[in-house]
């Protein structure tokens, strides 16, 4: 079993959005934990802000069935493929960890590089996880996020699942 790390996004429908996701992910893995919820600015763009969380869950499922399923899960929230990188998603949905694999040799951004850019990421990665190490460095989230030099707003959202 593969430990799995998604990071994921909206600011398009933002409770719905999330809401929808966490339920599809958990249908198809079972039990899945869930960070706390963040508030973000967009970043890149002028639009609302997001809600941002991670959520993990062990599976044997293969990193491409995976991502072919989160993609149906985007698709059935409103996503477009093909959309800017920085613009308004109704939802985004990445694959931050897959066990303690570094498939960026392989051309796969994974570990997500946006750990060590974003507090939208580390943050709540930080929060589920915090003695979980990355997978480059060695060094626990938790202490990643405590060396993090945070410009970044970043606010607890004022919403749950």
């Amino acid at each position: 079993m593969t430990h799995v790390v998604l990071g994921l996004g909206s600011n398009i429908n933002r409770e719905k959005n999330i809401r929808f996701a966490v339920k599809q992910i958990g249908d198809r893995y079972g039990e899945i934990e869930i960070s706390p919820i963040y508030e973000t600015a967009a970043i890149g763009f002028d639009g609302p802000a997001f809600f941002n969380l991670v959520l993990g869950f062990k599976t044997s499922a293969s990193l491409l069935d995976i991502q072919d399923k989160l993609r149906n899960i985007e698709a059935a929230a409103g996503r477009i493929r093909g959309q800017q990188s920085f613009d308004n998603r109704h939802l985004d949905i990445d694959v931050v960890l897959f066990g303690d694999k570094n498939l960026r040799p392989d051309g796969l951004n994974i570990p997500r590089d946006e750990i060590e850019k974003y507090a939208y990421v580390l943050k709540p990665l930080s929060d589920l996880y915090p003695t979980l190490v990355h997978p480059f460095s060695g060094v626990k989230f938790e202490q990643m996020w405590l060396d993090f030099d945070n410009t970044q707003k970043l606010g607890v959202a004022n919403f749950s699942l």
